[in-house]
């Protein structure tokens, strides 16, 4: 799929993001069901997926048709980012058919010694014509992902990098700063836990955006209606 048809296909949508990591209750080591998830997604009316690994990125594709947002976590010595960190998660993730490639655009610690924009150039040379997606945390590192070519800028990463604005729900203001600026669509994503905050995100500007825990990870979910019964 060209990019202008995906980037049509996302507007003003929710991307509905179906992730299970080892350790949590919906990873099975065994195969992935992560599909499974992604199929009610796309019987909700999601026009994409994101989600991380080679195997849930295949299962996904192969099951719904729909254009997948790939990533990989994966945790190195000296690194802080974990997003795609390196090439051969980049690598990985092209071959198996990832529509879009998410990576950590922010200035967390890198222990291969490159800066994030070399990280960035490098990508963009050996993949010219790939849909690069930017998990940033601050206006500052939205504009540098831009500048250097990135295709899309998401809000994934605010607040979960030390020196990004700690919030209980999602950060408006960094999509509304980033879309008035920027040429490219942002997508708003991170902890957006409701439909009305899902709204107010593309009321704030967002060209799209992504919910993940709120929709398929069932532990947040129990989790909060848990609390909030305690609480009372």
């Amino acid at each position: 799929m060209k990019k202008e048809e995906l980037f049509a296909k996302i507007k003003g949508k929710v991307i509905v993001s179906c992730q299970a990591i080892p350790g949590e209750p919906l990873y099975v080591e065994e195969k992935s069901i992560m599909y499974l998830m992604a199929r009610a997604a796309k019987q909700a009316g999601t026009p994409a997926i994101r989600t991380s690994s080679i195997r849930d990125v295949e299962a996904i594709k192969e099951e719904t048709g729909l254009p997948v947002i790939g990533l990989i976590k994966v945790k190195y010595d000296g690194f802080e980012s974990y997003i795609t960190p390196t090439m051969k998660e980049v690598d990985e993730l092209a071959a198996a058919g990832s529509d879009i490639i998410a990576l950590d655009c922010t200035d967390q610690k890198r222990g291969d010694g490159k800066t994030i924009s070399e990280f960035i150039r490098e990508v963009r040379a050996k993949y010219p014509e790939a849909i690069l997606m930017a998990d940033i945390s601050t206006y500052e590192e939205g504009v540098r992902a831009w500048k250097l070519g990135m295709d899309i800028v998401g809000t994934t990463m605010s607040g979960y990098t030390s020196y990004s604005p700690k919030l209980d729900g999602p950060d408006y203001e960094l999509v509304k700063r980033l879309s008035a600026e920027l040429d490219i669509p942002v997508i708003g994503e991170g902890r957006v836990h409701s439909p009305e905050q899902a709204v107010q995100m593309l009321d704030a500007g967002a060209f799209a955006v992504v919910v993940g825990g709120a929709i398929t990870r069932p532990l947040e979910i129990a989790q909060r209606f848990i609390k909030a019964v305690e609480a009372r």
